[in-house]
């Protein structure tokens, strides 16, 4: 993303040391002057001497406006949201911007006014000048369609199969073309378009399933032993844990540290329409905490606004009660089958995140992202580099980010647990305090 920036200085007879500041004063301009001194002495006897002596100082007016030989050409046009310093604004310019690291401002669209300070042939100057932010970045489709059915007989409406959002626009059009007959079983062909208020258009093709009976998922998983898991992941400085949820029930922590499990994290609660504290949380914390697991906590939320996810992290650090988990608190969010139903964007949604670990960072807490490869490499910003919690379910992954712990199977199987697990792998060199 790119950013634009123009600005306005005036010479201001600041060729002293320390008038070099990063902000020059609206008007700084001197008039030329011109001061006598001048002394006189007489004495008296036969004769009487008079001596005059002047000294003249005279100081030279630099000129309010810049000459007309300054460039300071900004960019067409700056990405919203983008981060383009003055000098990337700036990038065929023969002056020197005193501000050259400042960022210039693009947190919504159209004209932005700046004055911009810098100094050219011996003089400070400052100009106003005007760029442009444009939202060019075309909607993200996030499901398209991973299950494409509709019902026989009733309304179709493509919005429920399909998912997507915006980097800017919190209410992206879709549209189709094509045609889709509930009336009959069949595969319809369409074309699907999302359009964001700036006119980015994405679109792609799927086809739509009318079935008289909609299947449920299959699940052709191959399970995978804990200590088969550990065998395949003989990572350096590494180690094995678990998470868990009101899933597993009854977990016995004492079989689970024997086949072992070093560190558990589990969830806390989740929120729909209202905030619900996990049904075996206060078993398991007690339980993991006695068998000398570490232990750590998620919230899974659909949080769409900054208020609400603040609040919930102020109901966590009550819920702790004073505890402190070995990691930092995991916020995992994973409606994406239908996003555009949240009215956010993702510039929304990575502020929620932010919002979440600012308010848990009050009450001395830290916070930790929870995601999968996929929105991690497309939709997580995750602006200050907080440690990440990485979801993928491969041999070997691929994922370039930096990553604390790695969530390698959804489908483990062991001691102690009844029924599938997920198993994690920590890597101790990568912090979990920054």
């Amino acid at each position: 993303m790119k950013r634009i920036i123009i600005g306005l200085i005036f010479a201001a007879g600041c060729m002293l040391p320390g008038c070099s500041g990063r902000t020059v004063p609206a008007d700084t301009s001197t008039d030329a002057a011109v001061t006598s001194a001048t002394s006189t002495s007489s004495t008296t006897s036969t004769a009487t001497t008079t001596a005059v002596s002047t000294a003249t100082v005279t100081t030279t007016t630099v000129p309010k406006d810049p000459p007309d030989s300054v460039k300071l050409q900004p960019l067409e046009n700056v990405e919203v949201y983008s981060h383009v310093s003055y000098k990337e604004l700036f990038p065929d310019t023969n002056v020197k911007l005193k501000d050259e690291g400042k960022e210039a401002d693009t947190s919504d669209l159209g004209e932005k006014t700046i004055k911009v300070a810098f100094e050219y042939e011996g003089g400070s100057y400052e100009k106003e000048v005007k760029y442009n932010v444009v939202d060019t970045t075309p909607p993200l489709v996030i499901n398209s369609g991973w299950e494409p059915y509709a019902k026989q007989g009733e309304p179709f409406d493509l919005g429920k199969i399909v998912g997507f959002a915006d980097n800017y626009d919190k209410a992206p059009v879709l549209t189709y073309e094509g045609d889709v007959n509930t009336d009959e079983v069949g595969h319809y062909p369409v074309k699907a378009i999302v359009t964001d208020s700036s006119g980015n258009r994405t679109d792609w093709d799927l086809e739509v399933l009318v079935l008289s009976e909609i299947p449920k998922p299959a699940d052709n998983n191959a399970r995978v032993d804990f200590a088969d898991f550990k065998a395949a992941n003989s990572y350096e400085n590494s180690r094995f844990g678990i998470d868990v949820s009101a899933w597993q029930t009854n977990v016995d922590y004492n079989a689970v540290k024997e086949a072992g499990v070093e560190f558990v994290i589990m969830r806390m609660g989740y929120y729909y329409s209202e905030v619900k504290l996990d049904d075996y949380y206060h078993r398991n914390m007690q339980e993991a905490t006695a068998a000398g697991l570490d232990v750590g906590v998620y919230f899974y939320t659909t949080d769409n606004t900054e208020e609400k996810v603040r609040e919930h992290a102020r109901w966590i650090v009550e819920t702790l009660d004073g505890r402190k988990p070995y990691f930092p608190i995991a916020f995992d969010w994973e409606e994406w089958s239908n996003f555009q139903k949240y009215g956010m964007s993702l510039h929304d949604l990575n502020n929620i995140f932010e919002a979440f670990c600012d308010e848990l960072e009050k009450a001395g807490y830290k916070g930790m992202l929870y995601s999968s490869k996929n929105f991690l490499d497309n939709v997580w910003e995750n602006r200050r580099n907080r440690p990440v919690w990485l979801a993928h379910y491969v041999d070997e992954t691929n994922y370039s980010g930096d990553y604390a712990i790695w969530q390698a199977s959804a489908y483990g199987r062991m001691a102690g647990i009844d029924g599938d697990v997920d198993m994690n792998i920590q890597f101790m060199d990568e912090p979990l305090d920054k």
